[in-house]
């Protein structure tokens, strides 16, 4: 991703590490990989993989506050199987996603994640996810954070903070939040403009999202909780050390203004598919591009997609012509490990980098390399996290 595809290249891997790479005749002995492509390792930016056990998604089509009315019910129905469920469910996404080629993940967590995120899989890092718009709900929110956060820390897992979205946390909760990411130095993740009832909301106090969480006993009683706009969040998450916003699917002119204003800092994560399921269309990639907003990718969950294929989203682009099959991949890499902080170790081949790649073999070798790596017909040989095979074989 940081330059031309090398035809009949070579790749040396040491102590989990690219060493050297090149072009022409391999310097040594080698594992031939006839007729293959390798790229970094896939970057899924966005993702809840406590839905990684759902056969199909729930219903769209009908607008976000009814879909999540939905993802609500799902998970209330499952709240007594507890832990054990949503372990297996998380280790069922790690399994999918490293047979899609991925390596990173940038996960949304509700609670402390399983044990299960370790070297064996796909990276990880933890966005520990706050909700409340009562007092008291913002405060047992606010301490059961910090909690998981001194949690993920000392087990060595890569953490990040996510208020939900303006929809659902108040003023002080996500301020508090998004300072403590600031305090630790770790990245922060917030969904915005996932649809118009979410602008309407936090204008007037009314509509279907008020509705919404009136029936799901969400919604304070006696004075309404301070909500605040996606541009005044997006302000907000410019004060840290990385940030992502998540969907933008309608961004305000101002809002998309200020995220453009904080490209080194900020970038923005849309699930194509998740989208055309929601609001039925794609994200708005020209309006994106045009402001020089940085653009990674990512699957969301098995509750809004079919599956969790990072590959998948980029041909959904591409075939939308929404994006090049280069520029699709470069969201599906480079891009998306910048916007969870992981630049230095993943999204690029280059010596002295984790061997963090994927091994394709494409349907149609003498194809555009961008073009076959995206070929529904493509399969995924390998995929290696720090030299070591998570999914797939080198042999044969």
């Amino acid at each position: 991703m940081s330059g031309p595809p090398l035809a009949e290249a070579w790749l040396r891997i040491a102590r989990g590490r690219v060493v050297a790479l090149g072009a022409g005749p391999a310097p040594g002995p080698c594992i031939a990989l006839e007729d293959c492509l390798v790229l970094p390792g896939l970057v899924n930016a966005h993702t809840h993989l406590e839905f990684s056990d759902l056969e199909a998604p729930l219903a769209g089509g009908t607008g976000l506050p009814a879909w999540i009315a939905r993802v609500v019910a799902l998970r209330r129905s499952r709240s007594a199987a507890s832990g054990p469920a949503t372990a297996a469910a998380v280790r069922a996404g790690l399994a999918e996603s490293a047979a899609a080629g991925v390596t990173v993940l940038g996960e949304i967590a509700t609670s402390m994640p399983p044990r299960d995120l370790g070297p064996a899989g796909p990276r990880v890092r933890v966005f520990r996810e706050a909700l409340g718009l009562s007092a008291t709900a913002a405060e047992a929110a606010l301490a059961a954070l910090r909690r998981d956060l001194r949690r993920l820390v000392a087990v060595g897992l890569p953490a990040g903070v996510s208020p939900h979205a303006p929809y659902s946390v108040a003023a002080p909760l996500g301020r508090a939040a998004l300072e403590t990411a600031r305090m630790l130095r770790i990245p922060a993740a917030m969904h915005l403009a996932e649809s118009p009832d979410e602008a309407e909301l936090v204008a007037s106090g009314g509509g279907e999202f008020r509705a919404l969480l009136e029936s799901l006993g969400a919604w304070p009683a006696g004075a309404a909780p301070r909500l605040v706009s996606a541009a005044d969040w997006i302000s907000l998450l410019a004060r840290g050390r990385r940030g992502l916003v998540v969907h933008g699917t309608f961004l305000s002119d101002d809002a998309l203004a200020r995220l453009a204003r904080h490209r080194d800092r900020l970038a923005l994560v849309v699930c194509p598919r998740t989208t055309r399921l929601l609001s039925g269309a794609f994200p708005p990639l020209a309006r994106f591009r045009a402001a020089g907003i940085r653009i990674a990718l990512g699957t969301d969950s098995r509750a809004s997609n079919p599956d969790l294929s990072v590959l998948a989203e980029c041909r959904a682009l591409a075939a939308g012509g929404l994006a090049s099959p280069a520029e699709a991949l470069r969201m599906a890499t480079a891009d998306g490990a910048w916007g969870l902080g992981f630049e230095r170790v993943a999204g690029t081949l280059a010596p002295g980098r984790p061997a963090d790649l994927v091994i394709l073999r494409p349907a149609n070798p003498a194809a555009d390399p961008h073009e076959a790596a995206l070929d529904p017909d493509t399969t995924v040989v390998a995929t290696l996290r720090g030299g070591r095979v998570i999914h797939g074989s080198l042999a044969g």
